[in-house]
């Protein structure tokens, strides 16, 4: 199969999480994009969706999906995205397309977060993807100060800014051996909106797409 069958496979699978007549959460990026397409032919399953990205709203609306303010929502049954990198244990960098301040925060408001992503995106240690940082404008030159402190190669990403108007730092050389530390750590760094690590809320349920089906890990500490 190749990798576009995979994430079509993970999008499909991910439908059976799905809560009918409900408000859900759906993520950025090329699977998720492929889970849109997949809710689409099923519209009428649920009264809308809350975009985490201005591409995620323009493919929504194109589908016909009503899009809903967070803000006129307390929370979300369950919200769906992909991942950059996810281990077994749900932690997941993110934000390889710059939405990651708002995946966060939609991920912060759902009752399960249901990864979806191809086998390739499956590793042990995080850290091969460039860790994404948002940044306020202003403080990128201090951000990037601090994370050279802690060991990390910081590089602006290049023309382009988030849907937030903050640019976004791509930092390698990390060691990511314990990701929720890292996570908070950065998070602390005065001039940064978030990271891309999510390990303090990660995933709860993930989908993988491997040649031989679709395999589900769930987390041993998340609710049902």
């Amino acid at each position: 199969m190749t990798q576009d069958e995979l994430k079509q496979a993970v999008a499909r699978a991910a439908l059976q999480y799905v809560v009918d007549d409900a408000v859900i959460g759906v993520g950025s990026g090329s699977t998720a994009n492929y889970f849109i397409d997949e809710l689409g032919a099923r519209a009428g399953r649920i009264r809308g969706a809350v975009a985490s990205s201005e591409r995620t709203a323009e493919r929504l609306r194109r589908h016909g999906i009503p899009l809903v303010d967070l803000n006129e929502v307390d929370a979300l049954p369950v919200y769906i995205d992909g991942a950059d990198e996810v281990t077994a244990g749900g932690a997941m960098i993110k934000g390889g397309g710059g939405a990651l301040t708002r995946e966060k925060i939609v991920a912060a408001v759902s009752r399960r977060f249901v990864c979806i992503a191809d086998e390739s995106k499956l590793v042990t240690v995080l850290g091969a993807f460039p860790l994404p940082v948002e940044v306020i404008p202003m403080a990128r030159a201090h951000v990037a100060r601090e994370i050279v402190r802690l060991g990390g190669e910081p590089r602006q990403r290049a023309d382009f800014l988030t849907d937030n108007g903050n640019a976004v730092l791509d930092v390698r050389g990390l060691a990511i051996t314990d990701p929720a530390a890292l996570e908070e750590r950065l998070n602390n760094i005065v001039g940064v909106v978030t990271n891309g690590l999510f390990a303090r809320r990660g995933a709860d349920v993930v989908l993988l797409g491997t040649p031989a089906g679709v395999q589900t890990m769930v987390r041993t500490d998340s609710a049902p």
